[in-house]
């Protein structure tokens, strides 16, 4: 037997002349090449420390020069070395009863598992197809329709035998094992011998995740996770025997990464970071992973339309599809949605392409990909699915017959109680007000009686002084007169120009009657003098479960100087004819006299140490118990984030194996120092109780409580002095 000591790091010392030359693969791989051998198989092996050997490949050429890789691409310096053995001597290098000689023409040298049927898995994957073939498409947090594929490893602490196993057959480890690896029916010792701990792990259970829209930092595209249960506290002894042995026979893979997607896996990791580091792992952070993505299907769907490259000048209609440099802060009802930043699940931007089934995606540099720029102006075809996005041309008639398609075709009439006549403390008003004070001020009302002081005490203006202000200026009669008008309806540029005059006459030329001007100032003189009043639009179009109306109008603060409070109140009036408010209201043939505005009214709170929103529910697994969130330092809302600005996103979920709720960061904010969190868990779990009793309440109040797919979504601050206050409940619609 020949034995070749090669240095990772091309030691030319340790060259004996007629040694092979490593070199590297087109992929970056290292790479040996031997010369034919009738009567020898050759095996690369590699070592970090000249003591512990690993085998990497093995095979075996008497025509051909034989090229041996390692499977996993280069990371700190080691050696490698390569036997020749004799055919006629032939080693049992996986232990598992089979020569080497035996195993080279179905890869299976490498591992001791025995084959199974191909219909419910594999034991070598020799290409992405076969990959595909076992393949499933599912949610993680943070990557959204990803292709997922299970594997199990045994007898991890004798011969390892790894099975990747086809998900759509059994779809849990469990099922696998029992049916296919004919394991006994005991769920009880196979969780035990599987799961949580190390010391008692005969198996290990995991998935490899296929992200094929990242972008390494040299530009080459897609990656593949290596991942664990998020509660699962693999030992990184574990780690490596899977990643080792996955590398060598998944042979196709250019580049694994193992992963940690929990705190709990993360901990793990820090606490061995100096293994991690002197080992063959390539390891990936959260913040790398999903932030090094070229696209990410946000709202799956599709759609006609204008494609438009947004300026942010340019008056847009709901028969546009929009290319927007940044997330938009005021966004009219448009046909679909392209970024060229990313987009979390809860911005506004995602709620209203949620609401309304149009195609949602953040694509990288959009306006110039060759499948987009020369359409740019054009009626196209756009769609949306995990796999990719799809843009053609398309004729007007495609998008004529579109869009009678999906517009309701009866008009509809939001209702408004206006006999309520009264300012009322919101402690007087309750859930059943909204028809006289609006969704979002009956739902502030609610949220006091279950959490308390954490939701905000104020007061609800009614209807009924919006609908008596209209009247006593006569813009009940101006509007009829605007919403006939041909060129109003025809035309969106000449359409918004008239409607931002009608909100300036609402807002400066217009005047109260004397009561509602006593009124107003009653309660004004209700706010101590170091505070200030925060308005809040709350329309009897919005909030609903089926229609949120997310960022469609608009609220103020009053401040000192500006005199009466007459003024902000015009203002959130003068909102309900927003220009994207009647865009949206039109598609859905909602009649715009019988909508109206009423106003929440609390205290202005400034200064404030974090906001953020949060869902009541595992949007990326609803099988699991989990609440969503994204948070961002500060006044920087994560509903409409400034431009540059990444918020913190998580989730906290109460996951198998795990009593406490585990959590699962998928991005972090950019405003905090590196390692830091926005919020504390203590914050988290604080607003994961919070959460939990205004589901269970607005799920009853609803008629929602059997509906599995309910949530209620919140928006929180953290105040100047650290306390938590949730702003505002309304529906998650999805």
């Amino acid at each position: 037997m020949k034995v070749f000591l090669l240095c990772a790091s091309f030691c030319a010392a340790l060259f004996a002349q007629d040694s092979p030359v490593l070199s590297k693969s087109a992929d970056g791989k290292y790479q040996v090449e031997i010369a034919p051998d009738d009567s020898h198989y050759f095996q690369l092996l590699r070592s970090r420390d000249l003591v512990n050997w690993t085998p990497v490949d093995l095979g075996h050429s008497s025509t051909n020069p034989l090229k041996l890789t390692d499977s996993t691409l280069p990371s700190s310096d080691g050696f490698y070395r390569i036997e020749q053995i004799p055919l006629a001597f032939s080693r049992d290098t996986d232990g598992d009863g089979r020569l080497d000689i035996i195993e080279f023409s179905a890869n299976h040298a490498l591992n001791a598992a025995d084959p199974i049927p191909t219909l419910d898995g594999d034991i070598f994957l020799s290409t992405q197809a076969r990959f595909d073939d076992l393949s499933k498409r599912d949610n993680f947090p943070g990557a959204q329709n990803v292709k997922e594929v299970k594997f199990l490893i045994t007898n991890i602490r004798t011969n390892p035998e790894l099975y990747f196993f086809n998900i759509n057959r059994n779809q849990h480890h469990y099922d696998f094992a029992i049916n296919v690896l004919n394991f006994p029916r005991n769920y009880n010792a196979f969780t035990s011998q599987t799961y949580i701990s190390n010391t008692n792990r005969r198996n290990l259970a995991g998935s490899l995740v296929s992200h094929d829209n990242y972008t390494a930092p040299d530009g080459t595209k897609g990656i593949y996770t290596l991942e664990f249960w998020p509660t699962d506290p693999v030992a990184f002894e574990f780690i490596e025997l899977a990643y080792d042995i996955i590398s060598r026979n998944a042979p196709f893979m250019t580049r694994l990464a193992y992963h940690a997607p929990s705190e709990t896996q993360r901990k793990v990791q820090r606490d061995n970071q100096d293994l991690f580091d002197a080992s063959s792992i390539h390891t990936i952070e959260t913040d790398e992973l999903f932030s090094s993505t070229t696209f990410q299907p946000m709202n799956q769907q599709e759609a006609f339309g204008r494609l438009v490259a947004s300026t942010g000048t340019e008056t847009l209609s709901a028969r546009d599809i929009v290319i927007f440099k940044n997330l938009p802060n005021d966004l009219t009802y448009v046909s679909g949605i392209i970024t060229e930043i990313p987009q979390t699940p809860l911005s506004h931007v995602n709620l209203k392409a949620q609401q309304n089934n149009t195609p949602n995606a953040y694509i990288a540099d959009a306006e110039n990909h060759p499948d987009i720029a020369p359409l740019i102006g054009q009626n196209v075809f756009y769609r949306v699915t995990a796999e990719g996005f799809e843009i053609r041309a398309a004729t007007q008639l495609e998008v004529e017959t579109y869009f009678e398609s999906i517009r309701p075709t009866q008009p509809s009439f939001p209702e408004r109680d206006l006999s309520e006549k009264e300012i009322r403390p919101l402690w007087f008003i309750g859930f059943n007000d909204s028809n006289a004070y609006g969704g979002k001020a009956a739902n502030v009302a609610q949220l006091g009686s279950v959490i308390g002081d954490i939701a905000p005490s104020g007061w609800a203006i009614p209807f009924y002084f919006y609908d008596e202000f209209m009247k006593h200026n006569g813009f009940y009669t101006e509007a009829q007169t605007m919403l006939a008008d041909l060129e109003f309806q025809t035309d969106p540029v000449t359409r918004e120009a008239m409607l931002k005059a009608f909100r300036s006459r609402i807002k400066k030329e217009s005047t109260m009657p004397l009561w509602m001007y006593e009124a107003l100032t009653t309660l004004q003189n209700d706010f101590p003098d170091d505070l200030t009043p925060r308005l809040r639009s709350s329309a009897n179009a919005e909030d609903s479960t089926s229609f949120n109306g997310a960022g469609l109008y608009d609220s103020y603060t009053h401040h000192d100087d500006e005199g009466h409070i007459s003024k902000s109140v015009k203002q959130v009036w003068a909102s309900l004819w927003n220009y994207r408010a009647y865009e949206e209201r039109e598609f859905y043939r909602i009649d715009h006299l019988a909508s109206a505005m009423g106003i929440l009214v609390h205290t202005n709170q400034k200064n404030e140490q974090a906001n953020g929103v949060a869902v009541a529910r595992n949007i990326f697994d609803p099988n699991w118990e989990g609440y969503y969130f994204n948070i961002q330092k500060g006044e920087d809302l994560v509903t409409n984030p400034e431009a540059n600005s990444i918020p913190e996103e998580l989730l906290a979920a109460k996951l198998f194996g795990n009593s406490q709720f585990e959590l699962q960061y998928i991005r972090y904010s950019n405003q905090v120092e590196e390692g830091e969190t926005v919020l504390t868990r203590e914050q988290v779990l604080e607003l994961v109780d919070h959460l939990q009793d205004i589901n269970t309440q607005f799920a009853n109040l609803y008629g929602q409580r059997f509906n599995p797919d309910f949530a209620m979504e919140i928006e929180f601050k953290i105040t100047e002095s650290g306390e938590l206050s949730i702003k505002q409940a309304r529906p998650y619609v999805n």
